[in-house]
């Protein structure tokens, strides 16, 4: 069977203006082959050393075990911040540190079931959707898009995507996307802090636009918290949660920041993977007709539902598993450290790469073939422990990530419930990554009414 696809590498010696240039249009494609082999790779430029590590026990080591030791370095983030401020996937430290204790216990076990008829209003608003393009030839990451815009509007703000702030928030956002290239010149060229950094017009325009959106958002939730008409939603649980250590909540600005990565992560990260999932299930019909038959059980609003999607929840998985919507995080060495013989001195840039990591040919059986029964292997197993990273891992672990794991299989099984999807032969998607891994025109696939 065709192998699902993958973006071809480049060569393994370039100049740094060559993989400069390719990294600012694909950071899958600007890697050389060989990363999907080796346990740690070493990467010079001549402002940096950049270290790619894909040994479990290394990546365990930087997450984990030493996180402070290892903080998420400024470089990748350095091309967000006129969208996401000082938001918690930016920061370090003990603003990090307060900003997860007041964002966390939003997203413990028991929200997920209150939040769970919104996702499934969500869910149904999607098949409706895709209804009325019947027969059609659909772009889906279009769609799917759509229906992980609703589900974070309809469970931080209980208001559906035709609210019209929220409908703006995601036309402006695609306008964003559009603009926004995964890095600006700053995370390869170390910047003092007092230089101002140089974005795009558009780009920062649009981030401007957005910002002022969800700003207006938050300053009418707080009215509502403040005389007693909030609804018990997230955007509700965050904005009263105390700090236990500092007694104070979060201001205005600082919500601002983490609406707009809440949007961001949790709309583009999950409408990638519904994306790609759909795509696999449209190449592998026997899998799709699998989930169909299980999804029939879907009928009733009722949480208990998402027990009885086991082989959804495996294709999802396995489906992250081949496109991680994160294709890479980065560590900046804040102490000096030895790895595999190597000296990682303080300022070195520690790269881990689920991309490079889920398709490690060393560590998994079959690693670029769509296999969901794998999770049922004793490799599968082990390696889901160890080698399997599509929300990170340790404290920095996304605090959504039992969210997605919800939302992902239930949008999957509702859509699939009631269509089919069908591959467009001359239309073979290319994975590419800018903000998440994306196929680098659309994918296309043909929508039939069971």
């Amino acid at each position: 069977m065709t192998l699902p696809p993958k973006p071809d590498s480049r060569p393994d010696k370039v100049s740094l203006w060559r993989y400069v240039k390719l990294f600012r249009q694909d950071i899958l494609s600007a890697q050389p082959a060989r990363l999907y082999r080796a346990w740690m790779a070493e990467f010079k430029t001549p402002f940096f050393r950049s270290y790619l590590m894909n040994q479990p026990d290394l990546i365990k080591t930087v997450l984990k075990t030493r996180p402070n030791d290892f903080p998420k370095s400024d470089r990748i983030g350095e091309g967000l911040r006129p969208l996401l401020g000082n938001s918690v996937f930016l920061t370090n430290g003990e603003t990090w540190k307060r900003q997860r204790r007041i964002i966390d216990p939003a997203f413990e076990g028991g929200r997920l079931r209150d939040t769970f008829p919104a996702m499934w209003d969500a869910a149904e608003a999607a098949a409706e959707r895709l209804g009325t393009r019947e027969g059609q030839v659909v772009e889906i990451e279009a769609e799917t898009s759509h229906a992980a815009a609703d589900v974070i509007f309809r469970t931080l703000f209980s208001i559906p995507i035709d609210h019209h702030l929220a409908r703006d928030v995601f036309d402006e956002f695609k306008t964003y996307q559009r603009s926004q290239p995964i890095l600006n010149i700053a995370a390869f060229i170390p910047l003092p802090r007092w230089l101002p950094r140089i974005f795009r017009r558009d780009t920062r325009s649009s981030a401007a636009k957005i910002r002022q959106l969800i700003t207006t958002l938050t300053e009418d939730r707080m009215a509502k918290i403040k005389d007693g008409t909030a609804p018990s939603d997230l955007a509700t649980k965050i904005m009263t949660t105390v700090d236990p250590v500092d007694g104070d909540t979060f201001t205005t600005q600082e919500m601002v920041d983490q609406v707009a990565i809440f949007f961001l992560a949790g709309h583009e990260t999950s409408a990638s993977a519904l994306a790609w999932t759909l795509y696999l299930m449209a190449t592998h019909p026997d899998w799709q007709d699998r989930l169909a038959q299980e999804a029939q059980q879907i009928d009733t609003c009722d949480f208990s539902v998402m027990s009885k999607l086991r082989l959804s929840r495996d294709v999802f998985r396995e489906a992250l598993r081949l496109y991680p919507p994160v294709p890479m995080m980065v560590r900046e060495a804040a102490c000096p450290e030895e790895f595999r013989a190597r000296n990682i001195k303080v300022g070195s840039q520690l790269v881990i790469s689920p991309w490079h990591l889920h398709r490690h040919e060393r560590l998994w059986d079959n690693p670029d073939g769509f296999d969901p029964d794998r999770w049922h292997t004793e490799n599968g197993q082990k390696c889901s422990r160890e080698a399997y990273l599509p929300f990170s891992a340790g404290a920095r672990v996304c605090p959504g990530a039992g969210f997605a794991m919800v939302e992902g299989p239930l949008i999957l099984s509702r859509l699939l419930r009631d269509f089919s999807v069908e591959a467009v032969d001359t239309r073979v998607p290319v994975p590419v990554a800018h903000l998440t891994v994306r196929s680098k025109d659309g994918i296309w696939l043909r929508v039939v009414r069971r």
